[in-house]
């Protein structure tokens, strides 16, 4: 073998060689690098997986949970106002007319009629005194006839958002409580009262303000009632429509005439592409409570406004 076989023959081979491996070597860090990608792109998906499975099923037994707790404080405290659980709510917007109108259950006609005051007082029907006992912050409780709305209201002493994550006992919940905030007096004395509540997929909580959109429900559920210590106010239902998201109290300052007239005028005349509301006559006088509930699009508030027509002393 001469000078010219070693620089052209063993040489390139060796070079041939020497690339060649350097190449597989390099193929085989490229295809590592990128199965460790993979693998912690599967690792990372599964964990996301998990999370959220977690957090969805620890949400729903959260809901559970705060559905057995109202019932237990329904049941325990407020007997004989029993909520209805098997309506369901209907769409927020119906598009199409039904082929056959829903049917809803009516107030009983051997309820007194709102503004017909009784001589004697009636019973109180919630046991104020056993709420108040494990909580001094309930101050009245909300009943509306056939839905599932028969709830405690509470209002937090030192955060106005307290309950909007905490139950009526005070622990943490994902449904929340009814509750007002300290904007408002707790005797419904204010121009305007807002009271809050989750709009729940389950229809418990708020989520029942929803059915006041379907206008044979509307009609048909013209009142609803709010238990204090010692009084019935009843509320007339005057309209209910989407809202957007200001916060009322903090938009609005009722005190001034202008500004309250303004707000009866939408009430009767909401600025929204679908509302029902009812004639009736109102001034600056009128007490208006509202309820105040997520739209089911979750943009912005669904509201029901009601009007105080009568306030009764209870025993």
């Amino acid at each position: 073998m001469n000078d010219n076989d070693y620089e052209n023959g063993y040489e390139n081979d060796y070079d041939h060689d020497y690339v060649t491996g350097y190449d597989d070597e390099e193929e085989d860090r490229g295809g590592n690098k990128k199965r460790g990608v993979l693998i912690t792109l599967i690792v990372v998906f599964g964990v996301i997986l998990l999370c959220t499975g977690g957090y969805l099923l620890i949400k729903q037994l959260g809901i559970f949970s705060a559905g057995q707790t109202n019932r237990q404080v329904q049941e325990s405290y407020a007997p004989d106002l029993q909520p209805s659980y098997h309506l369901t709510i209907p769409p927020t917007v119906n598009t199409e007319p039904p082929s056959q109108a829903a049917v809803y259950a009516t107030e009983s006609p051997t309820a007194p009629k709102p503004k017909e005051r009784e001589r004697e007082k009636e019973d109180n029907p919630v046991d104020f005194e056993g709420l108040m006992q494990f909580n001094p912050e309930v101050y009245s409780w909300i009943y509306i006839p056939d839905t599932s709305i028969s709830l405690p209201v509470c209002q937090s002493k030192e955060d106005d958002n307290f309950y909007l994550s905490h139950d009526v006992y005070k622990d943490y919940s994902f449904p929340g409580a009814i509750y007002s905030q300290s904007m408002n007096k707790t005797d419904y004395s204010d121009r305007v009262t807002v009271l809050y509540g989750h709009n729940m997929a389950n229809g418990s909580m708020f989520g029942n303000l929803h059915m006041f959109s379907d206008e044979d429900f509307f009609n048909s559920h013209p009142y609803f009632y709010v238990y204090t210590k010692d009084r019935k106010l009843t509320y007339e239902v005057i309209s209910a429509h989407p809202y957007d998201s200001r916060h009322i109290m903090y938009s609005y300052d009722f005190s001034k005439d202008d500004v309250f007239k303004s707000w009866l005028d939408n009430a009767q005349n909401p600025h929204a592409s679908f509302y029902n509301t009812r004639p009736v006559s109102l001034n600056l006088n009128s007490k208006i409570l509202v309820l105040s509930t997520c739209a089911n699009s979750g943009d912005g508030r669904y509201l029901v406004q009601g009007v105080l027509i009568n306030d009764e002393k209870t025993a």
